[in-house]
């Protein structure tokens, strides 16, 4: 069984800086992509970076400039550097994965979720 541990997420001041660690245990192969979303409290989830194997990224334009994802996809684990935190940044933030399996199908992976609270 896939599962993805997240650290790294606390408390900062606003302006301030946080990185998110996400590894991924229970693969044999390395991820197809790996990224991160986050919730805010009463608004839906949305994407806030990903990377491919290959290392392509993508951000939202909210923490364009602000966010660097990074991922080592020898170990299945994926980081997410935030620098210049905003309170609007608050929320919880998730790791997913995509995996390929020995069949059609890929296999698509959360992790259970890391806090980051940005104060003002």
């Amino acid at each position: 069984q896939v599962q993805l541990v997240e650290s790294g997420g606390g408390l900062v001041q606003a302006g301030g800086s946080l990185k998110l660690s996400c590894a991924a245990s229970g693969s044999i192969f390395r991820f197809n992509v790996m990224g991160w979303y986050r919730q805010a409290p009463g608004k839906q989830r949305e994407l806030v970076a990903t990377v491919t194997g290959g290392g392509s990224t993508n951000y939202a334009d909210s923490v364009k400039g602000r966010f660097t994802i990074s991922g080592d996809n020898a170990k299945n684990t994926v980081y997410l550097q935030m620098n210049s935190l905003k309170p609007e940044d608050t929320a919880v933030y998730y790791c997913n994965a995509d995996f390929p399996t020995w069949t059609v199908r890929n296999l698509e992976v959360w992790g259970q979720g890391a806090l980051v609270t940005v104060s003002s």
